[in-house]
C-alpha cells in the first residue's frame, strides 16, 4: 500500500470516500494526529486496532463536528455537561457518557459508555462535516510509541499501512485531550490534559481525579497500558535531582553513547555544554513541545534523560502523566 500525504483541502474528497467505504486515514486534530475510521462500522474499527497493534480492550474516542447532535450518540445525564460543552467544546476535552449504541461495541471495548469530543482544529472540522458520522480515532502511531504531532510523524510510523494522511500542520496542543467521566453527579478526570481540573471546577463547581484500580473497566484510553515511549532508552529525574541527571549523562558519554537532557528552560543552565532537548518555559509550551522533542530525541540519542518540573497542578498534571509513562 502506498501512503499519500495531502493537505486537508486537497485530500478531503478522497478522505471522505476512504472512510465511508470502510477504510482508515490519518487526520489532524489540535491535540495529536488521529487514526480515524467510521465509528459505526465494526470492520473499519478493527482495522485501527490491527494497524496500531492496539489491545482490543483499550477504547477509542469518537469525534464529531461542532454542529453534530450528540444526543444521537449519548445520553446527557446532568445539566453541568451542557455547561462544559458551552465553555470548552470544540476543544481538547473528551466527555464520557452513556452510549446509545450507534458507535459499535468494538470501538468502546464492549462497554456501555462512549468517549466523545469535538476537535477545534479547522481541518478536522472540515473532515467531520464532510463525512457527518462519528469518527473514532486513537493517536495515529504504533501502539505504545510516542504520539504524533505532525503528518511526518504519522508517516514515519504508518507508511504503507494506511492509504492517506491529511496534513493539517503541527498540532497546537501537543498532548491528548482531557477525558472527563460525566456519568455521575461530579465530573471525574480519567486522563488529564489541557483542560485542567481548575477549569472544570470553574464551570461544574466540583471535579474529582479518578483513581484507576486493577480490575476496573476501562472507560478511557491512556489509563491502562504503557504509552508514549520513544524508541531509545529513557530515564526520569525530579527537578531536585539535576546533579544525578548530569552524572548519568557523563556516565553514558564514557560508555561511548549519545545522551540528551530533556528539560524546561528553567533548569537548562544547569546542563550548560550538554546535548539538550528544551521544552520551553510555560506549561503550555512544555505540552506543545513534549512529543516533538521525544521524537526528535529518539533519532539523535541513545538515551533521553528527562528532568521533571516540580509541580503537578494545572496543565502539568497532564504533562507529568505523559512524562512518567514515556520516560519513567
Amino acid at each position: 500500500m502506498t501512503t499519500e500525504i495531502l493537505s486537508v483541502d486537497d485530500g478531503l474528497i478522497k478522505a471522505k470516500d476512504i472512510i465511508l467505504s470502510g477504510g482508515i486515514i490519518g487526520m489532524p486534530t489540535e491535540t495529536v494526529y488521529g487514526l480515524a475510521a467510521d465509528g459505526r462500522n465494526p470492520q473499519a474499527v478493527k482495522k485501527i486496532f490491527e494497524v496500531k497493534g492496539r489491545p482490543s480492550d483499550n477504547p477509542l474516542i469518537a469525534h464529531v463536528h461542532k454542529d453534530y447532535d450528540i444526543n444521537k450518540l449519548v445520553t446527557v445525564a446532568h445539566g453541568y455537561v451542557y455547561d462544559l460543552i458551552a465553555a470548552y467544546m470544540p476543544g481538547p476535552l473528551t466527555l464520557v457518557m452513556d452510549s446509545k449504541g450507534v458507535v459499535c461495541k468494538e470501538a468502546v471495548a464492549g462497554g456501555d459508555t462512549l468517549a466523545l469530543r469535538m476537535p477545534s482544529h479547522e481541518g478536522c472540522q472540515k473532515l467531520l462535516k464532510a463525512v457527518n458520522v462519528p469518527l473514532v480515532a486513537p493517536s495515529a502511531n504504533l501502539s505504545k510509541h510516542t504520539s504524533p504531532v505532525s503528518a511526518e510523524h504519522v508517516f514515519n510510523d504508518l507508511n504503507g499501512k494506511i492509504p492517506l494522511i491529511l496534513d493539517g500542520g503541527r498540532c497546537a496542543g501537543g498532548i491528548e485531550s482531557t477525558v472527563l467521566d460525566v456519568t455521575g453527579k461530579i465530573p471525574r478526570i480519567l486522563r488529564a490534559g489541557l483542560i485542567t481540573k481548575e477549569m472544570v471546577e470553574k464551570v461544574a463547581g466540583a471535579c474529582e481525579i479518578a483513581e484507576h484500580k486493577e480490575g476496573d473497566r476501562v472507560k478511557s484510553p491512556g489509563v491502562k497500558y504503557r504509552h508514549y515511549r520513544p524508541k531509545c532508552d529513557t530515564a526520569l529525574f525530579g527537578i531536585d535531582e539535576t546533579d544525578k541527571a548530569a552524572l548519568l549523562y557523563d556516565a553514558e558519554l564514557k560508555k561511548g553513547r549519545t545522551p540528551y537532557i530533556m528539560c524546561s528552560d528553567a533548569v537548562a543552565e544547569k546542563f550548560k555544554g550538554k546535548n539538550l532537548l528544551l521544552l520551553g518555559k510555560s506549561g503550555e509550551e512544555v505540552a506543545f513541545n513534549l512529543y516533538d522533542k521525544l521524537l526528535e530525541g529518539e533519532k539523535k540519542a541513545d538515551i533521553i534523560i528527562a528532568v521533571s518540573f516540580g509541580r503537578e497542578d494545572g496543565v502539568y498534571l497532564g504533562i507529568m502523566n505523559r512524562l512518567k509513562k514515556s520516560c519513567g
